[in-house]
């Protein structure tokens, strides 16, 4: 795994600056700042209550901010409607699995494609996207999400008729179809089995290796461990290490904030 790289070529897909999320004197989020550059996979770790996934919320622009700044590719996104956020190329995938069980594979990708088309420029209006799917076209997003996800063959299934780890694989493509630049995903392995876990995982570097970048809250530190090229660790609202996974799950603040369990082949 490499670490993160020299700035001095490009700037952060991603940025935060001093981000803070409080609900009265909760501090659920206190004094955050990180980069993401173009084409790595990053993790925030961090025990149960450690701001993770407001984290995310305030990202995403779901959860209100105290203070702070929100920066994609250098301009500044703070005030954009989550709604609108598709318009950056920024998707997220969720704890829970959200697909819709009446429609099948292809048409939950394709919600992903409809997404990000514009209303026309004279009525404003456009179809549903009910209305959408019922025509006979398939978006090249839709393929093109159904083949990077290798979801060939799984196009007429429905929801039910999948395995968990397959559901996730398709959230992942719908994310894909909305052609996004950064890719955020909420605990993309829970609920799964191990075998269900090592696909996600080479799913997502094979993304990487595309050069998608991409953000993961996850509890398995070990899934972190061997997907993610840094990371950043959480405890009380505030980053307490970052750098290569292997250094942060060594970090003494980093155990103790685990009451003391140690990761990693060697541990």
């Amino acid at each position: 795994m490499s670490a993160q790289p020299v700035e001095r070529t490009s700037t952060p897909v991603l940025e935060l600056r001093d981000l803070a999320v409080h609900f009265g004197g909760v501090r659920a989020v206190d004094g955050v700042s990180m980069k993401l550059m173009p084409g790595l996979i990053y993790g925030i770790i961090g025990p149960n209550g450690s701001g993770k996934s407001t984290l995310l919320g305030a990202i995403t622009r779901l959860t209100r901010m105290t203070r702070g700044e929100l920066l994609f590719d250098g301009a500044s996104y703070a005030h954009v409607p989550p709604s609108r956020l598709a318009r950056l190329r920024v998707a997220r995938t969720f704890q829970m699995v959200r697909l819709l069980p009446d429609l099948n594979v292809r048409a939950n990708i394709q919600i992903g494609a409809d997404s990000r088309t514009t209303s026309d420029d004279r009525t404003g209006s456009r179809p549903s996207w009910f209305e959408r799917l019922r025509g006979p076209a398939v978006s090249p997003a839709v393929v093109d999400a159904i083949r990077r996800t290798r979801l060939g063959g799984f196009e007429s299934y429905y929801p039910s008729e999948l395995s968990y780890g397959t559901q996730r694989r398709v959230e992942v493509a719908r994310a894909l179809a909305m052609d996004p630049r950064l890719l955020l995903l909420d605990e993309p392995t829970a609920g799964m089995n191990q075998s269900e876990r090592a696909e996600i995982s080479g799913l997502l570097r094979d993304l990487r290796d595309e050069g998608l970048t991409q953000l993961l809250v996850e509890h398995d530190v070990q899934m972190m461990m061997d997907t993610c090229d840094y990371v950043f660790a959480m405890n009380s609202g505030q980053l307490i290490a970052e750098g290569e996974p292997g250094e942060v799950v060594r970090n003494p603040a980093v155990q103790e904030a685990y009451l003391g369990r140690k990761w990693g082949r060697d541990a």
